[in-house]
């Protein structure tokens, strides 16, 4: 009875070891592959789309998607920002008189169609307010346009070199460098 304990345990040390060795190889040898599970790109075709029609990256626009929902298109914040851009309601029907989009209602921001549309165009609006510097436009994205606006005006941040351990707010700070990690892991793993 101890024998076959004894080489049933050795056996199974034998499959773990095994299986161990293939996923140690698997990894060493399919990185990307395995980074792609955890940076995904979900709504492909539609982030593309808006962010042709826009001018934006579309794996910037995924690398917001990622920090802001974890691609949870019913996620909402406790202040109120819903999907999967996370886009306040506020913002949203500012961005629907804009569009001309007459049949815009709050809970289109459940919308993951509608949702990526709108946060692509806000993210266009704010690169052309901040001279597409990536790094100011993420920190708008969070921290609100006025704010940067005013980190600027105050010199509290130099624009043309910004550094992320400027940024006044540590909860935008932590945000941009969050989204920027991204941005760079999205475009590694998905760029042509």
């Amino acid at each position: 009875m101890v024998r076959k304990q004894k080489k049933r345990w050795t056996m199974g040390k034998k499959i773990v070891m095994f299986v161990i060795a293939i996923l140690t190889a698997f990894i060493i040898f399919n990185i990307p592959m395995l980074e792609k599970v955890i940076y995904p790109y979900p709504n492909r075709a539609i982030i593309e789309n808006y962010a042709k029609q826009y001018g934006v990256d579309p794996l910037f626009v995924i690398s917001v998607i990622r920090e802001e929902s974890k691609f949870l298109s019913h996620s909402e914040s406790n202040k109120g920002a819903k999907g999967l851009m996370q886009l306040m309601p506020s913002t949203a029907q500012s961005i629907a008189e804009s569009l001309g989009d007459k049949t815009y209602s709050e809970g289109d921001l459940l919308n993951p169609e509608k949702n990526i549309q709108y946060g692509t165009w806000y993210l266009a609006s704010l690169q052309k307010v901040f001279a597409n510097n990536t790094t100011l436009v993420t920190a708008a994205y969070n921290g609100g346009r006025g704010h940067v606006q005013e980190w600027i005006d105050d010199d509290l941040i130099d624009p043309k070199n910004i550094h992320i351990q400027d940024i006044p707010f540590k909860e935008t700070r932590d945000y941009v460098g969050r989204v920027l990690k991204s941005y760079d892991k999205y475009t590694k793993l998905y760029s042509k």
